[in-house]
This record gives C-alpha cells, sequence and structure tokens, in this order.
C-alpha cells in the first residue's frame, strides 16, 4: 500500500510502471520471486523510489490488487436482477480463471503473499468479490431466494463464497457445474424454479 511520505512528489508513470513490472513478475514466477530488485529493473526505476512509496513488495502487491492489476477484470459480479443468475455467471468466470494455466498458481500465490501480509488478504477477498457490494447484493435480493430472507446474515453468506473459492483453490478441486449448483443452493437455498 502507498505510504505517505516526504520528498519528490510521485510520478504517476513511475508509479504504473512499479505496479505493471510487479503484476507481470508476480504473475510469471509468484510471491516467492517476486523482490524490490527484481521490479526495480523491470520498472526502470530505482530501488529507492520504490522504498520511498511502499516499505515492502507485500505492499506493492496489495496495491496491485487494489488497482485490479492482478486479477483480471472478469472477475465483476454481473448485475441482471436475477441474483442467482449473476452469482452463476460470476462462479464460472471465476471458475475458468482458477482452470487457466495461470489463473490457478497466481491466486495460490495470492493467498500465500496474504498470509504474511493481512491487507493483502482483505485485498484479496475485495478483488474476488468486492465483499462489501456483494452483502448488499444479496441484501437486495432478500425475499427472492428461499435462504434471502430480510434478516439473514448477508455478510456471512459473502463470505462463504468467498471462502468456497478458496478452498477449491486450496485443495485444487474443480469448480464445476455441479459444485456451483451445490454452493449456491447452500447460499440461496433450493432453486425455485
Amino acid at each position: 500500500m502507498a505510504q505517505t511520505r516526504t520528498g519528490p512528489v510521485r510520478s504517476e508513470a513511475a508509479r504504473r510502471s512499479i505496479l505493471t513490472a510487479a503484476a507481470e513478475i508476480f504473475a510469471e514466477r509468484g510471491y516467492d520471486h517476486l523482490t524490490i530488485e527484481g521490479i526495480a529493473a523491470r520498472a526502470g526505476v530505482g530501488k529507492q523510489t520504490i522504498y520511498r512509496w511502499w516499505s515492502s513488495k507485500s505492499d506493492i502487491v496489495a496495491e496491485c490488487l487494489l488497482e485490479r492489476d492482478l486479477l483480471p477484470r472478469q472477475l465483476s459480479l454481473p448485475q441482471t436482477g436475477d441474483i442467482r443468475r449473476d452469482l452463476t455467471v460470476w462462479l464460472h468466470s471465476i471458475a475458468s480463471v482458477i482452470d487457466s494455466d495461470a489463473g490457478e498458481p497466481l491466486i495460490r500465490s495470492l493467498i500465500a503473499a496474504a498470509t504474511e501480509n493481512a491487507e493483502i488478504g482483505r485485498r484479496l477477498r475485495d478483488s474476488l468479490a468486492d465483499a462489501d457490494s456483494l452483502a448488499d447484493r444479496l441484501r437486495a435480493a432478500a425475499g427472492t431466494e428461499p435462504n434471502l430472507a430480510p434478516d439473514a446474515p448477508f455478510a456471512e453468506l459473502s463470505e462463504a463464497l468467498v471462502g468456497a473459492i478458496i478452498l477449491r483453490v486450496l485443495s485444487r478441486s474443480p469448480m464445476d457445474d455441479a459444485v456451483i449448483d451445490r454452493l449456491l443452493t447452500a447460499v440461496l437455498g433450493p432453486s425455485r424454479a
């Protein structure tokens, strides 16, 4: 995460170059092989420039997550007015990322980075589901699904979805149609269709 520092004004071009370099190296080699030296070399800046704005590689990764430089933008939850359909599309999008050659190691590496830095964990959760937004979407759909009563624990339901995704990644278990259907039945209740 960017630190407030005194000294020269941050160059937006340098900042973007650093974040892009960090995201590329992270995607290619994972968190364990991400170094400030490697980021600086790829970004064409000095290490002191990086340390002026971030105190560690985990802070850079957290900012990459915040700016959606690490996870694909297609992970956004669609909004069609049908929460079950929206969640089905969203989970299929996540499954396609996880099943891709680069996606599963990337997300596993992000989970590993989150064990070192709580901010990365929060940002990973928010990047996967924008947890507050997901809870709000579930709340807005109250009454449309059996488990979405007006007093349902919407934050916990959204966390259950994100937790199931993370567990699938950690266990290297596929997230196919049947798994997605069972997960949505557990969270939303049986389909009314």
